[in-house]
């Protein structure tokens, strides 16, 4: 069974990054993959760019080589700028590189290792005429180098490009986020005061000035539903002593006087009984409704025992036996009327869904447990037993509510103490009132 000041409560989802930190980690990936991109692009382009030069050249190489050969066929290698040719007539095609014998005629790229165990990487033009075939060959190992390095370079200006977006994205989210830190708090700061300070005229006309306007216009219409709510308890609470007053004064008189029967001073009795449980929760719904502690001292076990007796006179013939154990006196820092409402409630509910057996008050060091021989507690029961408006399964058609044990928990939590609801050993339920 949760605590009462745990009941009701959700846990706030986990996982989510501050937006700070969500501003910091969208501006270095947006640099990242900006960067990645340029990269990625520029030795794309370099390539196609390369490649399509170095053929176009080697193709005019080609034609070039050619017709230097038809002009004087004595000279069968020519050397241009990087490039270096070949000739071999058809019937002696076996003297070329085997892997250039079966090569169709075009720009091809050629890769392997040396004997000496270096790689090499060409590019090799051929043109074949019905006599002879030609071969022009472009070295690439030190454009593959370049490409290499090129390609480190390109890596290291990622990765600095990126620090430096992640430190730019640090700036943009302090920069940022700084008029909504300060917006907070002021929000937190005006939270501790009965008449916040405006935040709006703290702000630029900005996206942050209109929140702020919206928040001080949230601040007064929920300042006003305060206030009248205040004042809506504090007239109710002096209008309702009023009556009370007179209602105590007049059954005082009559109880006075020496020819009151039996059956009516039985009567007068109850109606005295009543009118101090309506000024005991007069006075709680007062002390919650203003949200604040009041002083006083009060004697727990005698609270307990006249609870008891309220009830024995009230059973009407019902077999059920009241008695109370434990310590013969429990002092506590509250008001007497906070005490009587939230064990009166505990008390209540055991004696109403108790039909016969017994009701038992144990007093010990700073607790209070009321247990009872009913018919004990469901597992939905328990879980939302502390709620506004809940009524047991065993509620059946019994007056109430359903908010007794919620005015229990909240005065739990103005206290800072505990109530606890179990089932017993046996049978029945165990309510546990802590105190701190």
């Amino acid at each position: 069974m949760p605590t009462a000041e745990a009941a009701g409560q959700r846990r706030p989802p986990r996982g989510r990054r501050r937006l700070r930190t969500r501003i910091i980690v969208t501006i270095t990936l947006l640099g990242f993959c900006l960067t990645a991109l340029f990269a990625y692009s520029t030795t794309l382009l370099r390539t196609r760019v390369e490649n399509q030069l170095l053929s176009d050249a080697l193709n005019r190489n080609i034609d070039a080589y050619a017709s230097a050969f038809e002009r004087d066929p004595t000279n069968a290698t020519f050397a241009f700028e990087g490039v270096q040719g070949w000739v071999y007539a058809n019937e002696r095609l076996a003297n070329a590189p085997a892997d250039w014998r079966g090569l169709r005629d075009g720009i091809h790229e050629l890769h392997g290792v040396e004997e000496n165990g270096q790689a090499f990487a060409y590019k090799l033009a051929v043109r074949r005429t019905p006599t002879h075939a030609f071969f022009l060959a472009y070295d690439l190992t030190q454009t593959l180098q370049g490409q290499g390095q090129q390609n480190r370079l390109l890596v290291a200006a990622v990765v600095l490009f990126t620090a430096l977006a992640l430190v730019l994205g640090w700036w943009s989210a302090s920069r940022v986020m700084a008029p909504v830190s300060d917006l907070a708090q002021r929000l937190r700061r005006s939270g501790t005061s009965s008449d916040p300070e405006l935040l709006a005229p703290s702000f630029a006309e900005d996206e942050v000035g209109e929140l702020a306007r919206a928040l001080d216009d949230y601040a007064g219409r929920l300042t006003e539903v305060v206030q009248r709510d205040r004042e809506f308890n504090a007239d109710v609470s002096h209008e309702l002593r009023t009556p009370l007053a007179v209602i105590r004064g007049a059954v005082e008189l009559m109880l006075a006087k020496p020819d009151v029967d039996e059956r009516t001073r039985t009567r007068l009795l109850r109606i005295q009984r009543a009118e101090q449980q309506c000024t005991d929760l007069i006075s709680a719904l007062l002390l919650l409704s203003r949200n604040e502690r009041a002083v006083g001292s009060c004697d727990v076990a005698r609270v307990a025992q006249q609870l008891l007796d309220n009830h024995r006179a009230q059973l009407a013939g019902k077999p059920l036996v009241l008695r109370m154990e434990g310590a013969p006196s429990l002092l506590v820092d509250a008001p007497e009327s906070a005490v009587a409402v939230a064990l009166g409630n505990l008390i209540g509910n055991a004696v109403k869904y108790t039909q016969s057996g017994d009701v038992v008050v144990r007093v010990g060091e700073g607790a209070v447990e009321v247990v009872d021989s009913g018919p004990g507690l469901s597992a939905e029961d328990a879980a939302r037993l502390f709620e506004r408006g809940y009524r047991g399964t065993h509620a059946g058609h019994s007056q109430g509510g359903g908010i007794g044990l919620s005015i229990v928990r909240r005065l739990c939590a103005l206290y800072g103490w505990d109530v606890r609801v179990r089932p017993g050993d046996t049978q029945g339920v165990v309510a546990t009132l802590s105190f701190a």
